[in-house]
């Protein structure tokens, strides 16, 4: 499996949009956020607003994209994009309702027609994290949820769990010789 570099990072997976809202596959599909997504974002903005984040690095989609902006306005950062860091490829099953096939998609036995393996999106991942790694730290990567967990997996933790919209999570490496990365979400102010 490949290795992620052993630093600190945040990961935020983008705001809601439209077809997360309908249980509906996005993969590749460039659906934008909805309203709900762009206020998921500016809470995102707002709890980052203090970090101290050098660099921001984005998915193209413009769900990503636009969570990234949004994120980015108030620190006065620009986005960095990153083909590596977009949604995987899900084929016939883009625009589908989500199904119970992403245990065996995640265990190799089963592949939509069209759509990239698990592993594929795996190794593309954790280069696209890397890359993102290796500018100015401390680092904020945003992009979506299938590739969270195929990140998950890289990370040592079961990989078939629902990542929630515009959550920053802090992703550190383990402690004391440990497998397991700590992933710890922010603090989110309410209303």
């Amino acid at each position: 499996m490949p290795a992620l570099l052993r630093q600190p990072f945040w990961f935020l997976r983008h705001g809601e949009t439209d077809w997360n809202a309908q249980g509906l596959s996005q993969g590749r599909t460039d659906i934008p956020l909805n309203r709900v997504g762009e206020m998921q974002a500016e809470r995102a903005a707002h709890a980052m607003r203090s970090s101290g984040l050098a660099t921001i690095v984005a998915s193209p989609l413009v769900r990503a994209k636009r969570t990234a902006e949004v994120v980015a306005a108030p620190l006065g950062l620009p986005v960095l994009l990153d083909e590596d860091l977009a949604e995987v490829n899900f084929g016939d099953q883009e625009g589908q309702p989500m199904g119970d096939w992403y245990d065996d998609w995640i265990a190799g036995t089963y592949t939509p027609h069209g759509a990239e393996t698990f592993q594929a999106l795996l190794e593309r991942a954790v280069r696209g994290v890397n890359a993102a790694l290796a500018r100015p730290a401390p680092v904020m990567v945003v992009a979506h949820g299938a590739l969270f967990r195929a990140l998950r997996l890289a990370l040592g933790h079961e990989p078939n769990v629902r990542t929630p919209n515009a959550l920053p999570m802090l992703i550190s490496p383990p402690k004391g010789g440990g497998a397991a990365w700590d992933i710890a979400p922010a603090v989110l102010a309410e209303g």
